[in-house]
């Protein structure tokens, strides 16, 4: 390493000078720099340099009293940094480069577009958009928080005076941080730090008074911390386009996303109408045949995909809270279903309130080719991620990851806006699950848990990819046949089964990975089934040894712990009927399962399309009946019935919110049927009687500029986040529509 002097300087100055003042672009690559070796003195006279190279050393940090006014262009691509915010005195920093940086998170890219007001260019990418909403958009519903925290707490407080600032301050933070909760969990590190910003500026606006006289809100003074809430924003018009593309390599960086102008034509917006209106029905082709997987929807061109932010409604305030209630006591056991259904339902969950939700975000962000007229893409499969604490386990997220077509979007529920995609021309994907597996650092440092995305479809390669790092890290061929369903064990997160259309299940033990993102993939089991495997359950309660497949030859229940004894290819154990079988004819046929869900650790609920009804079972009374010797079948202990649609339209997968003891289910019309199971105990469970959903919720009515009203389509998938607070529907219109939890106060 050569000591940074000003003759080198000079030396690898562009163009040619004598004078470091006038030096307006420096290369300083690739000569195992570290922070000590860039003399702040010596580098502060570089008073008109305009783009600096600093790529490939092995800096943490920038200099943190460094001020180079006139610098426009910095690359640190290929370094070691830690700490972006050192880079917060090159305020009229346009264009930055660092990627090829491990430590560099979500949260640090996010910070540098606060710090840097002025930052167009990241990674090469535009992000002017995406800073606009975090500096503005983003920082609004943080101020509105702060603000109603401070009213709620603090406020009642012994008038603010200068003097007891510094006092006040620490305990205000602290506790806004705590408190304070918006966006993703993902970026919640940049959350907590730009609380801790705007809180610190809040306080200090309620000492000094406002310069501008008719001001509509009052100004809190020294004697008075009343303190008004700030005026509603309007309702934000940015649209947002994202484009990242996942592509495997080595070393972990983090893009944010890139977006176009705000006026581009090529955006699709849609406008949600405040009134309600019902839909139109749809005519869909099946998806899915017995014989063959799905057939591509388009032979597109390779080119990268553009998804489309498609419209933004005002944001739900979520200062309120909810009143919670104690759960009155099931009463004794008995053999009724009744009684069954009041025992079993009483631990699903501790809310007893139905929620409120309303429609928040659409976007259609799997279209081919990047078209706006593109409505015939079928979005299969979507899932929120778990995120890991420090013992690997996981907790709830706003990100949620969509696939459909030959892509995969990782979305923000709150702010609507495609963080990252991941796409593979020719490929269409048909499922994706969750997982936390151990990535280890190297030398003494322990190792960490991170989420994996698994997802695969008609090629039968499962690719893993992790999200945080931006890597799409490896694949591994599955099947020689399409891919049709993907789970991960939840208590072995490197366990994976894959369900393909050759009848088969696998299980796979995809190990974790290390800092250069190595893996290996072992095979442990193959179950045979006699049909397309549509769902895969695992029963909630540990020790998990069980498997539950849905297909269209009906529901099949396959044992598979390991061991020395037991073979690695392994045929069902027993095959659980229900009542409806009995009524089956020429033109009718219950047995395809395309709904399976475990709503507790008991109660499961499954679904046959052509049948009207949801059952709701136990998983715990069927399992101990002992199976017909011949037929390996036993009949379901049916608890109750959950009335659905009468529709002929296949693959309309159910979901449940254990934690809020709710079960989701989307139909051919658009509207999506929500069952409150804790709140349906209330009532007397009639044998024969189908029970009413809750609540169903209506397609939005959706108005393309200059197209009209779009009608409701099938809902091919649902998932909803642990608490509730959101509930993703993905159509077989190439539209994902997030709906918002609305707070009752």
């Amino acid at each position: 390493m050569q000591k940074i002097t000003e003759k080198l300087l000079l030396e690898k100055a562009t163009p040619k000078t004598n004078k470091l003042e006038q030096i307006k672009a420096l290369n300083l690559s690739k000569m195992g720099l570290k922070l000590q070796d860039l003399p702040v003195k010596l580098l502060s006279r570089l008073q008109s340099l305009e783009k600096w190279d600093l790529s490939g050393n092995m800096l943490q940090e920038f200099p943190k009293s460094l001020e180079l006014s006139t610098l426009r262009c910095l690359d640190l691509s290929d370094n070691q940094i830690e700490d972006v915010t050192t880079l917060n005195s090159l305020s009229n920093l346009e264009e930055i480069k660092i990627d090829n940086n491990l430590y560099i998170t979500v949260s640090d890219s996010y910070k540098l577009m606060v710090l840097l007001p002025n930052l167009r260019i990241y990674n090469g990418k535009d992000v002017t958009s995406s800073a606009n909403h975090l500096r503005y958009v983003y920082s609004d519903n943080l101020r509105t928080r702060i603000a109603a925290l401070w009213e709620k707490n603090f406020c009642a407080r012994d008038p603010i005076t200068a003097g007891k600032l510094s006092d006040l301050e620490i305990d205000f933070i602290s506790t806004a941080r705590k408190q304070v909760k918006f966006g993703p969990s993902s970026v919640s590190d940049f959350t907590k730090w730009r609380v801790e910003i705007l809180a610190k500026e809040y306080l200090r606006s309620l000492t000094e008074p406002k310069e501008k006289p008719d001001s509509e809100e009052s100004t809190g003074t020294k004697m008075n911390c009343d303190v008004s809430k700030p005026a509603k924003r309007k309702q934000s018009q940015l649209v947002i386009n994202t484009n990242i593309s996942l592509t495997p390599r080595k070393k972990a960086c983090t893009d944010p996303p890139a977006s176009s102008a705000e006026d581009s034509p090529r955006q699709s917006r849609f406008r949600l109408k405040p009134q309600r209106q019902t839909p139109s029905s749809t005519v869909r082709m099946s998806p899915r045949k017995t014989s063959q997987p799905p057939a591509t929807p388009s032979r597109g061109e390779s080119r990268p995909e553009t998804p489309k932010r498609s419209s933004e409604v005002q944001q739900i305030n979520e200062d309120g809270t909810r009143k919670k209630q104690k759960q009155e006591s099931a009463g004794k056991k008995g053999l009724q279903r009744d009684a069954d259904m009041l025992h079993t339902a009483e631990t699903c969950s501790r809310t007893q309130q139905p929620v409120s939700l309303k429609p928040l975000h659409v976007l259609q962000c799997h279209s081919k080719q990047d078209s706006l007229e593109d409505f015939s893409t079928q979005l299969w499969a979507c899932a929120f991620q778990p995120l890991p604490d420090s013992a690997g386990n996981a907790g709830g997220s706003r990100l949620v990851a969509t696939c459909g077509g030959d892509s995969i979007c990782l979305i923000d529920c709150e702010m609507g806006m495609v963080m990252k995609k991941y796409k593979v021309p020719g490929e269409e994907f048909f499922s994706l699950a969750w997982s936390t597996v151990l990535m280890s650092r190297g030398g003494t440092a322990s190792a960490q848990h991170c989420s994996i995305l698994a997802a695969g479809g008609k090629r039968g390669i499962v690719k893993l990819i992790h999200p945080r790092n931006n890597v799409a890290y490896g694949e591994f061929r599955a099947s020689r046949k399409a891919l049709s369903v993907l789970r991960f064990n939840h208590y072995q997160g490197n366990f994976l089964f894959t369900g393909s259309y050759d009848n088969k299940i696998l299980m796979w033990d995809i190990g974790g990975v290390d800092s250069q993102y190595n893996f290996k993939i072992v095979q442990l089991l193959v179950l045979e089934i006699s049909a397309t495997p549509l769902h895969i359950c695992l029963p909630p309660t540990a020790p998990s040894v069980h498997l539950l497949a849905a297909s269209e030859d009906g529901l099949h229940c396959y044992h598979t712990q390991l061991g020395a004894n037991n073979s690695n290819k392994r045929s069902k154990e027993m095959e659980i009927t229900f009542p409806i079988y009995k009524k089956e004819d020429k033109d009718h046929d219950y047995h395809t399962i395309d709904g399976l869900s475990f709503l507790n650790d008991d109660i499961v609920a499954s679904k046959n399309y052509m049948y009207g009804c949801i059952y709701l079972w136990s998983w715990s009374r069927t399992k101990v009946k002992r199976p017909d010797r011949k037929s390996k079948t036993v009949c379901a202990v049916v608890l109750a019935e959950l009335q659905w649609v009468s529709t002929e339209i296949p693959y309309l997968a159910l979901n449940t919110c254990p934690g809020q003891a709710y079960i989701v289910c989307g139909d051919d019309k658009g509207k999506i049927w929500t069952y409150h199971i804790t709140n349906l105990q209330k009532n007397s469970f009639h044998t024969g009687k189908p029970i009413l959903p809750t609540e169903v919720l209506e397609w939005p009515t959706l108005v393309r500029n200059g197209l009209g009203q779009v009608k409701g389509p099938s809902i091919n998938s649902i998932a909803t986040d642990p608490e509730l607070c959101y509930l993703v529907a993905l159509s077989d219109k190439n539209m994902v529509i997030v709906w918002k939890r609305e707070e009752s106060l």
